[in-house]
């Protein structure tokens, strides 16, 4: 599944990726906090829980991201979803791609290693020589899986969100805390933290370049994807009600978060970002229109929310995923001395302190794994469980207040929301699909 966040220029090539990297892995070999792997090399062997397109794509930039680095496992819910996988990775490249033959050398697993079902993850997880994982499931999963991977030992790279209920939201955080303590590293796919503008964007709005901030607008519209799996759009005969779900799982909101959390988490934790903190309350409407039939699940196609963060500062978030609107991705933060302009490839701030960034890009998604392998190598802290569950949580709220036609607190949510849409049981049969929420008769929980 492609997405516009993805479309930032590699100025900053995979060979230069892999240079630094190997740079940096030479020079703390020798370091006391350097951890080894492979009884005395430096290769890192990784493995992939959850098999669909947004696993393909991370895998592919884990592997190109640095030498040295294997996928030696695979696990799946769909063994059908794990062979396609397997066989993207093994394609040799597009003529004009900077992979090489090389990459496709680095996909070591076997028969043995690929395992598919509801305990798929636990067998990746139980091959001692994976030192870390990548875990692409269906956010609904990643809170369990999670927790599983560092009871096991292993370092984690984890898509956005994390969770898809507060009390999901908790549970990473009990594990991030456990991570902590093992010395493992968390990495999560808020890729824009990656970007170079917005680094060097938020670095002046936190130097007070447009002194206090004061509000602000969060702005993501289009991106419908109405026509999104065109082969699970038609039920097959076959498939149960739970398989179903699984397979249409962006349009359920037990599986998604719907998608102010699934996609959306990617602007809101901008705003974060640039705020230094979460928000502290909020209120929300929204609603389907565009999308229609039990092919939809019971997600929304709009939301509208306001989050006040500390000194009552207000950003006004305005979200949808409406195919044929005007697409539009952006965010303003406005100070008493200048405003900075924000999207996925231009910062530009006015006022007092007037820039326009024009320097260097590179691919975000690239080197979100770069960083976490260069980290490993040399014994690091990198721990980004807790922040991406604040962002996650930031988008829940906003959903379960649109869902529901009721504002409520941060505190509320975190710490006393019993929210949690775990499925009566995990097993292929009968499913009953939640109702569309309306808001003032769904019941804030």
């Amino acid at each position: 599944m492609k997405n516009k966040e993805m479309k930032t220029t590699p100025d900053l090539s995979r060979r230069d990726f892999i240079k630094t990297s190997a740079a940096l892995g030479a020079a703390t070999l020798t370091s006391p906090a350097s951890r080894m792997f492979a009884a005395g090399s430096d290769k890192i062997r990784i493995g992939l829980i959850g098999c669909g397109g947004r696993g393909t794509y991370d895998t592919t930039n884990c592997l190109n991201c640095a030498e040295n680095v294997e996928l030696v496992a695979m696990g799946d819910l769909f063994a059908d979803r794990l062979q396609r996988c397997l066989n993207t990775l093994k394609q040799p490249p597009p003529e004009d791609s900077q992979e090489t033959t090389s990459l496709r050398d680095k996909v070591q697993v076997t028969e043995d290693t690929c395992f598919a079902g509801w305990d798929a993850h636990k067998k990746v997880l139980a091959i001692d020589e994976v030192d870390m994982v990548i875990l692409t499931e269906p956010p609904h999963f990643r809170p369990s899986h999670l927790r599983a991977a560092i009871e096991a030992g292993k370092h984690v790279f984890m898509e956005k969100p994390v969770a898809v209920d507060p009390v999901g939201v908790r549970s990473v955080i009990e594990s991030s805390e456990m991570a902590e303590k093992k010395g493992l590293t968390i990495v999560g796919g808020t890729q824009s933290r990656r970007m170079a503008h917005l680094i060097e964007g938020m670095k002046r709005i936190h130097d007070g370049d447009i002194g206090e901030i004061v509000g602000g607008q969060c702005v993501r519209l289009g991106d419908g994807m109405l026509s999104w799996s065109e082969q699970t759009k038609q039920r097959k005969p076959e498939w149960s009600d739970m398989e179903w779900q699984l397979r249409r799982w962006l349009f359920m909101t037990w599986l998604s978060g719907d998608f102010i959390v699934e996609m959306h988490i990617h602007n809101l934790d901008r705003v974060n970002w640039a705020m230094g903190t979460h928000p502290v309350q909020c209120i929300g409407m929204g609603g389907r229109q565009a999308r229609t039939g039990p092919e939809y699940g019971n997600c929304y196609d709009h939301f509208a929310v306001e989050y006040e963060y500390p000194g009552g500062v207000r950003i006004e978030y305005m979200g949808s995923q409406i195919d044929k609107m005007t697409y539009r991705q952006d965010n303003r933060i406005i100070g008493t001395k200048g405003k900075a302009f924000t999207d996925s490839g231009n910062l530009i701030i006015e006022g007092e302190k007037p820039f326009k960034y024009d320097g260097p890009s590179w691919s975000p998604t690239i080197k979100q794994h770069a960083d976490q392998i260069a980290a490993i190598r040399a014994g690091e802290h990198l721990n980004e469980g807790k922040r991406v569950a604040e962002s996650t949580l930031t988008c829940i709220m906003g959903r379960m207040s649109a869902y529901t036609g009721r504002a409520l607190k941060w505190d509320w949510a975190m710490k006393a929301s019993k929210l949690d849409l775990n499925p009566p049981k995990y097993e292929f049969g009968d499913l009953d699909m939640r109702p569309v929420a309306i808001p003032g008769q769904t019941q804030l929980i």
